[in-house]
């Protein structure tokens, strides 16, 4: 048996919503804060950018539970039902900063409950919400993580990933190759701090990837994460540290990005690395094609049956189970 139920916490006059799912019993219980990835991504790890409501965020927050693991999943001020009434006092204020003020703001929260082991904290950052778990991780806080999992972690700057991805997009368009050079060209533009100013023969889909960089709500962030990869601070992380990426990734490749953070660890004994060959970016069992991916819409990540990737979830499971210490967890 497992029960759930919404909680709210306010950081600099701005309320957050989150869920909090526990097992049953009294506790206390070790505790996993789940940190969804980039833009409007919500508690769920959904997006109304992409079609489906069935977010990996849910589903691990439940599988959590089954296996004796509280959780805490919680939407970011510019993402969930309140995104809107928040831009205004959020314009041109997001950045990496904001976001590790939010994920403080979450821990401290979580931490009030009587029924959480405040000992046992994990960190659980899906693509750029693994680089805000780091640097929590990295940095002195008040309620430190016991463990962190890194689930689909960048391991190249930004900008390279953004460059393949916008490569594999390209190739689903006629002439989709010829068109990379234009798209090189504003990216170097952008890096160079200049407007990307990009070509007017780009698809329309590719422009808007590109002005979502631009954006003023969001520049502050941009430019940081443009430059920024998970290696800059995986190296300074001194807690264990699972690293996931799937083989079925079309966002984060596991050779591209996973060889980076390999080399990056080399000698760190408290890492550890897993690539469940079937599971996506947002950790679904996916057996597609990587161009039948990228042609479905929203990557089809959050489509009704689609279910977390059984691999992965066992990987994560076993590996809390041995991090937080027999007895702590049913896994």
């Amino acid at each position: 048996m497992t029960s759930s139920f919404d909680m709210s916490w306010t950081l600099d006059g701005i309320a957050m919503e989150g869920t909090v799912v526990r097992p049953d019993g009294e506790g206390p219980f070790p505790a996993v804060v789940l940190v969804a990835g980039s833009g409007p991504t919500d508690r769920d790890w959904c997006s109304p950018l992409l079609p489906g409501s069935n977010g990996s965020g849910r589903l691990f927050a439940q599988a959590f539970a089954d296996a004796g693991i509280l959780s805490l999943r919680y939407d970011k001020r510019a993402s969930g039902p309140h995104a809107m009434e928040n831009v205004t006092k959020l314009f041109g204020k997001v950045s990496m900063s904001s976001h590790l003020d939010e994920l403080v703001a979450a821990v401290g929260a979580l931490c009030a409950l009587d029924f959480v082991d405040t000992s046992q904290l994990v960190g659980f950052g899906n693509s750029e919400g693994a680089l805000h778990v780091l640097h929590y991780a990295t940095s002195t806080q008040e309620v430190p993580f016991a463990a962190v999992v890194l689930a689909a972690p960048p391991g190249r700057p930004i900008q390279d990933v953004l460059l393949s991805q916008l490569a594999l997009q390209s190739s689903q368009f006629p002439g989709g190759a010829q068109l990379m050079p234009k798209v090189e060209a504003a990216a170097a533009r952008y890096a160079a701090g200049e407007p990307m100013n990009p070509d007017p023969a780009l698809p329309d889909s590719v422009k808007m990837v590109l002005a979502s960089f631009e954006a003023p709500m969001n520049l502050p962030l941009a430019r940081e994460l443009w430059v920024e990869s998970t290696c800059d601070s995986l190296v300074n992380v001194q807690i264990p540290t699972l690293v996931l990426i799937g083989g079925r990734d079309v966002q984060i490749d596991e050779h591209a990005d996973g060889v980076p953070l390999q080399e990056a660890a080399a000698g760190m004994a408290n890492v550890t690395f897993a690539f469940p060959p079937n599971a996506n970016h947002v950790f679904k069992e996916d057996t597609r094609t990587p161009a039948e991916v990228a042609a479905s819409p929203g990557n089809g990540y959050n489509e009704p049956g689609t279910r977390l990737d059984p691999e992965a979830l066992e990987t994560i499971l076993s590996w809390l189970a041995r991090t937080l210490g027999p007895g702590r967890t049913d896994a």
